[in-house]
């Protein structure tokens, strides 16, 4: 399985978690999901990723080598949403993605079809 990493941006806290509690009620599990992390680190991307792994039976180290390869191959992209977490509050979260490539395939052809 191939996965895919990509920050996605800042929201306040309240609004990801109450759009988490929405996906999980409404949605069956897919083989995308979105985290959120206090830092824009790599460790602290790694440690998030770590957390749906286990109940998504994916495989730990291709999903932290996706993290890894998007770290180092969009630095200028990280460093841009480093500065953008800084300038925000502490009320906010760096949001990201993590899928597998088919399930998000399946995701945006749901939604080009709506």
């Amino acid at each position: 399985m191939e996965f895919t990493f990509e920050i996605l941006g800042v929201s306040p806290v309240l609004q990801f978690f109450n759009y988490q509690q929405e996906v999980l009620e409404h949605k069956p599990p897919t083989g995308v999901a979105y985290l959120g992390s206090y830092k824009c680190t790599l460790d602290a991307l790694i440690e998030t990723v770590e957390t749906v792994t286990p109940s998504r039976e994916w495989e730990l180290d291709r999903v932290v080598e996706a993290v890894i390869s998007f770290w180092m191959n969009n630095m200028e992209a990280v460093r841009h949403w480093q500065q953008r977490l800084e300038n925000a509050d502490g009320q906010n979260i760096l949001v990201s993605r993590l899928a597998d490539l088919k399930s998000l395939q399946l995701e945006f052809e749901r939604l080009l079809n709506c």
